[in-house]
């Protein structure tokens, strides 16, 4: 198979008129490969090479990031527990604060972070995240050789499956992945949400020559929580002794909290995982080709095997704000936290760190009378008069008269609908559609995620009536999560349906 048949190379470029070369300089961006070896050795010094009649000259022991280091960024899982957003879709590709993708997220760390190669391997439900990476980050590049490379799965004479898990993944894109000889790999879940300078990494771990580092949260919030990733028991070094994971925990029905305590030792100290691994380019090459052939999951096998060879495994401990999309309902709270003006949640509005997303060239949004109060709203909505309170209203969305929003996620819509019935992009056949796409007339709405394209019909309530916890109703266009009613993408709810 043709390389051309299974990669996108796409551009960098940026939603919005910020220079991200003034935080970040990008030093020499064509090829270094002549100047600069990974496999030096590890005790190589940094050294100057003079004369009388030459000015010193330093040879860096390392090159600048955007020429050493490749992100990987996987934009979904299998088992994801988000659903049912990710029906049609993959976790990576879900809309957030109104105008984004959750993967936006970890691709403007990159940037931000001066890595300016970025490769995206995806699999399930990808053709909405792979429309989405290839749309946004193209046009005006971050260098000549700045790009995200959209890698999906794929089969071959060698490779009649498909991709078999992370590690499968990984294995079966390095002669991709090895075009550019860089000296470290960061892999990346790709729908995780916080802001981290990847270079203050990069620097720990090669100051402390490890094979592998482990980013781990340090925040005491999250040592509670189930983050699905594992506990790393590490020592006063931060190095990594022990690897315990969800599915080790559950065996032998250890909660978090039993298992701290279990872990608990002066002279040791017990992280969550945050899933994210920076791993030398001659470790990954020889973990996956030569220690562990035929290792399928990345965490499990691979990372926990070279914990096992004795290889040196170092844990960077994270402060700041994570929120890994653990449920429903961690989702609907890192939206309500972009509304609030605080700092515990994902900052949106960083001017030294913007996030980056796919320029959509929208109309303003149209507020006809209406009250909003504490909310967030997308471009090229038209709000007419009614009532939004602490909600976070999507692109496109269409809110009639009397209408009543509260405390909910409105994703919007990928299309406009016209009074005639016609709408954009859709064949002419559709039309005459009884309820059209948006939130209709007297409608009230309060604790709900609403996804993309619904029709919600007039004098309707999505109020959790009878304050379920956890129910399926597919058939009828929703299910309830957490106490939080979610309405399924291009669900229709009939007037005067009471929920």
């Amino acid at each position: 198979m043709s390389r051309t048949s299974v990669t996108m190379k796409l551009q960098l470029s940026s939603s919005t008129p910020v220079n991200i070369q003034t935080k970040l300089p990008i030093l020499g961006l064509g090829r270094y490969h002549l100047r600069y070896s990974p496999k030096l050795p590890s005790n190589f010094q940094s050294t100057s090479i003079s004369n009388s009649h030459q000015t010193p000259n330093p040879i860096l022991l390392h090159p600048p990031v955007n020429q050493s280091v490749a992100a990987i960024v996987f934009g979904e899982g299998s088992d994801s527990r988000l659903y049912p957003l990710t029906k049609r879709r993959s976790e990576g590709a879900i809309p957030i604060a109104a105008n984004y993708r959750l993967i936006d997220a970890v691709v403007s760390n990159c940037i931000n972070s001066n890595i300016n190669k970025i490769y995206a391997l995806t699999q399930f439900n990808s053709t909405s995240l792979n429309s989405h990476l290839s749309r946004a980050y193209s046009g005006a590049g971050l260098g000549k050789e700045g790009f995200v490379e959209v890698i999906a799965a794929y089969q071959s004479p060698e490779d009649q499956d498909w991709f078999q898990g992370t590690a499968d993944a990984i294995r079966r894109c390095l002669w991709v992945l090895e075009e550019y000889p860089v000296a470290e790999f960061l892999v990346l879940p790709g729908h995780h949400l916080y802001k981290m300078d990847y270079q203050k990494l990069i620097e720990f771990h090669r100051n402390r020559k490890s094979d592998v580092t482990i980013v781990a949260s340090n925040d005491i919030t999250v040592r509670d929580q189930d983050s699905g990733f594992g506990l790393l028991k590490i020592n006063t070094e931060n190095q990594v002794i022990q690897y315990t994971l969800k599915s080790d925990r559950e065996h032998i029905n250890y909660s978090v909290a039993e298992t701290l305590t279990r872990f608990n030792d002066t002279s040791y100290n017990n992280v969550p995982s945050m899933g994210i691994y920076l791993i030398n380019r001659a470790t990954m090459v020889n973990l996956l080709n030569k220690h562990f052939r035929k290792a399928n999951d990345f965490e499990s096998e691979v990372i926990r095997g070279a914990i096992s060879l004795g290889m040196k495994v170092q844990a960077y401990l994270f402060e700041g704000y994570w929120e890994d999309m653990r449920s429903i309902e961690a989702f609907y709270q890192a939206n309500m936290e972009c509304i609030k003006k605080s700092d515990m949640g994902y900052n949106f509005y960083d001017r030294d760190s913007p996030v980056y997303t796919m320029p959509r060239y929208l109309p303003p949004t149209i507020i006809s009378d209406a009250v909003i109060t504490d909310s967030v709203i997308g471009d090229g909505c038209i709000l007419n008069r009614c009532k939004i309170k602490g909600t976070v209203i999507g692109m496109r969305t269409k809110v009639a008269d009397g209408a009543i929003v509260e405390d909910s996620v409105i994703m919007g819509s990928d299309i406009y609908q016209i009074e005639d019935g016609h709408e954009s992009g859709i064949a002419v056949e559709e039309k005459g559609i009884g309820i059209p796409i948006g939130i209709g007339e007297n409608t009230q709405i309060r604790k709900a995620i609403v996804d993309k394209n619904a029709r919600i019909g007039k004098n309707v309530k999505i109020i959790n009536r009878d304050n379920v916890e956890e129910g399926g109703r597919e058939a009828d266009g929703y299910i309830i999560s957490g106490g939080i009613m979610v309405i399924l993408r291009s669900a229709e709810i009939p007037d005067d349906s009471i929920l």
